[in-house]
């Protein structure tokens, strides 16, 4: 567990069970639900159960089970959803200037339309 791990933040709530969620995929250290506020036709949220707060924090803290598990669950969901024929986009955004709005490592799973080319600011 990160040390600064906010436990009040809305994917902990997510899985206390205190704030419903649209689930897609769970399993022993990963869950995954639609994203209330979708950016393409399918916009799936995929967490780790563990305390991390960002992707190089999962990537160095985490067991290897849990690190395992969490990449098994992205592949496992692509295919149930049938997303790898047209394609996806995998986002997982950190700290203030990559855009991460909560503060417990993610995965945004984007498909359904074309996405397009990542606009980055010359």
């Amino acid at each position: 567990m990160s040390i600064n791990y906010d436990i009040e933040n809305i994917f902990a709530k997510i899985l206390r069970g205190e704030v419903p969620c649209d689930k897609v995929y769970e399993d022993e250290h990963v869950l995954a639900f639609n994203d209330i506020a979708p950016h393409a036709p399918t916009h799936i949220l995929v967490i780790p159960k563990g305390k991390y707060i960002s992707a190089d924090d999962f990537s160095i803290n985490a067991s290897a089970e849990e690190v395992t598990a969490f990449f098994r669950a992205l592949g496992q969901i692509i295919k149930d959803h049938h997303l790898a024929q047209k394609g996806y986009r995998l986002i997982a955004n950190t700290g203030e200037h990559g855009g991460q709005e909560v503060p417990h490592f993610h995965m945004h799973i984007l498909a359904g339309e074309k996405i397009g080319p990542l606009r980055v600011k010359s």
